[in-house]
């Protein structure tokens, strides 16, 4: 598996992420955090795979209560977690960062 050309998309996501991580929302979805609009993301990027939190959780081997966490906009995933999600999703890890 290629790394170098997923280096620019990793220096991306950095960088997107050191501009907008913010407090993150308790118990609804706040599309003005990170969370919120990253929850917003993974849910469209998901329905149009046609996954479901726990055929996600099964095909990226992370546990099905995080997935869930992240999908409800509860939590945000570590960025080593960016490029599993991208793979499981078939899209790139630019393509998995919420739009600003």
């Amino acid at each position: 598996m290629p790394i170098v050309g997923d280096l620019d998309s990793i220096f991306d996501l950095i960088e997107w992420l050191t501009r907008h991580m913010s407090p993150r929302p308790r118990h609804t979805v706040d599309t003005s955090t990170y969370s919120g609009r990253f929850a917003e993301r993974l849910r469209h990027l998901r329905d149009s795979a046609g996954l479901t939190t726990r055929e996600l959780s099964e095909q990226t081997g992370i546990p099905l209560s995080t997935i869930q966490s992240w999908d409800g906009g509860r939590k945000s995933p570590s960025i080593d977690s960016f490029p599993v999600l991208a793979k499981a999703l078939g899209v790139t890890v630019r393509n998995l960062m919420p739009k600003e």
